[in-house]
């Protein structure tokens, strides 16, 4: 049974980066073929995916969040990162992990505030 399970600060203040850490058991983050995405959503709008981490360790970025995303990973725990840096108050969302299948972390609300 795959689980995801996202970890990570609930309140940063603007101009911060965020960290969050997805804990994968169940599958391998390098098992071929899959990629292992980060996926918001700010309240009262849709569900906005920010980049994934491929098996290889490729990464894949939105457009519009490249200049401010990172996405890594650490095989030996099988957990991948995002670090979004120059955070702003309409980063406020819920942050999920997720794997194709139907396979998503519970979330994680991050509010930016000061």
């Amino acid at each position: 049974q795959v689980q995801l399970q996202e970890s990570g600060p609930g309140l940063v203040k603007p101009s911060q980066t965020l960290s969050l850490t997805c804990t994968v058991s169940g599958d391998s983050i390098t098992t071929a073929y899959y990629y292992w995405s980060w996926i918001r959503q700010p309240p009262g709008r849709g569900l906005e995916w920010m980049g994934a981490i491929g098996y290889s360790g490729i990464t894949y970025y939105s457009p519009s969040l490249r200049s401010r995303t990172s996405i890594s990973r650490d095989t030996s725990k099988n957990q991948f990162t995002l670090q979004l840096s120059s955070l702003t108050p309409e980063d406020t969302a819920v942050y999920y992990c997720n794997r194709p299948g139907g396979y998503w972390g519970q979330g994680t609300q991050v509010t930016v505030s000061s």
